[in-house]
């Protein structure tokens, strides 16, 4: 297996196990959406939280230049972390969500 792929399959099963995780409160319900051609991959938050309607964008990457680029990280731990514990290597994960002008000052690749 090639790297890309292997970073496919990391990120599905960390993303999966994520989808798997209940919601305690409200009506919502997470999505897995997965683009494999494009090389994105979001979590997204549906439902309805008493009287409003939920639908927002949890976590997104995408691999760009064999590179893993995080757009939008909304968990506790940080998905960042949990990839790097899946062994992807810190050199090969963009804190996108982070300005260009800090990048350089996170353990993590800058572009």
């Amino acid at each position: 297996m090639d790297k890309l792929e292997g970073y496919k399959t990391i990120i599905k099963r960390v993303l999966g196990d994520y989808a798997n995780i209940s919601y305690s409160y409200g009506d919502l319900h997470r999505k897995l959406i997965i683009s494999d051609e494009q090389n994105n991959y979001l979590l997204m938050t549906l439902g309805w939280e008493d009287d409003t309607r939920v639908h927002g964008c949890l976590i997104h990457l995408e691999i760009i230049n064999g590179k893993i680029w995080i757009h939008r990280d909304g968990t506790e731990y940080g998905i960042a972390n949990d990839l790097v514990k899946e062994g992807i290597t810190k050199n090969d994960i963009v804190l996108g969500f982070q300005p260009p002008e800090i990048r350089p000052f996170t353990e993590f690749a800058v572009g």
